[in-house]
């Protein structure tokens, strides 16, 4: 099987190319290539496939296996490899997922290289049941969840997949890999549930960690930098555009008033190509 490995700042991802539709042993391949000591390595094994809708479809399946429906590093790869490959001959196409359908993205384009990747990613989902989230209110803003005996508040957003946003001292101290874990599989979060921690700098930045539904610990995760612009703009802790900074860099993220869909600016890179023998 021919690959590409890319990143969205430091969120990598085996990118697959010629497929018709996604292969029945994708879940398979996924726990064996994104190995970081037996296989290729990666948060993700994606599928660009054929699509009716969009330009293409983007399919992802995290580490552990399981699917995820949208991932807001992924597209932009999805994106930057199409255009680089000419598989496209425009700026503006449309790239199709599971979680959030039909989205549109704008390339920024010098010399046939795509320098970064405006997403729009959508209306954040706010009801509680369709996020989902066992509380059943619209928005679902600094409500309390326990773990282990510690109660943190925190407010849920689904940006075409679940999360969490809770409002800590110090994000990039955090600890990730004690609490993480434990809040993914919350009984609140009937689909488990991506856990972002966050601290506002100001009104135009905040610090973000990030534990991944089925990936754990990445360097960044685009749909949780856009739910914690949305969670921080209900909060009152920030405009509706700010930068997330995360562990592997920054995102320039906007919900806008006008059509209330949420746009996310950033990289995208190729690290390498390859072959593997499945």
């Amino acid at each position: 099987m021919e690959f590409t490995k890319m990143h969205g700042l430091g969120n990598d991802f085996i990118v697959v190319f010629g497929e018709q539709e996604l292969p029945a042993n994708a879940s398979e391949l996924a726990i064996h290539l994104c190995n970081r000591f037996f296989g290729i390595g990666a948060d993700g094994l994606v599928y660009i496939l054929p699509s009716d809708r969009g330009d293409y479809m983007m399919r992802i399946i995290n580490s552990d296996g399981s699917e995820a429906e949208q991932c807001g590093n992924a597209i932009r790869c999805v994106s930057k490899y199409v255009y680089e490959h000419g598989l496209v001959d425009s700026e503006e196409i449309v790239i199709v997922t599971i979680g959030a359908g039909e989205q549109k993205v704008k390339l920024k384009v010098q010399d046939g290289v795509a320098l970064s990747v405006t997403v729009d990613m959508g209306e954040p989902v706010l009801a509680g049941p369709q996020i989902p989230v066992a509380i059943d209110a619209e928005p679902v803003v600094d409500q309390a969840i326990e773990a282990d005996g510690s109660t943190f508040r925190f407010t849920a957003v689904s940006m075409g997949n679940p999360h969490c946003v809770i409002y800590v001292d110090d994000a990039a101290a955090f600890d990730l890999a004690t609490w993480g874990p434990q809040l993914e599989v919350h009984p609140l979060f009937p689909k488990k549930v991506n856990v972002e921690f966050a601290t506002v700098r100001d009104r135009g930045h905040v610090d973000m960690r990030v534990w991944e539904r089925g990936a754990g610990p990445t360097l960044a995760c685009g749909t949780g930098a856009c739910a914690t612009l949305v969670s921080s703009v209900l909060n009152g802790l920030t405009d509706r555009s700010a930068v997330i900074s995360l562990k592997g860099g920054d995102l320039f993220i906007e919900w806008n008033e006008a059509d209330n869909h949420v746009y996310m600016t950033g990289p995208a890179q190729v690290v390498y190509t390859g072959t593997v023998n499945i």
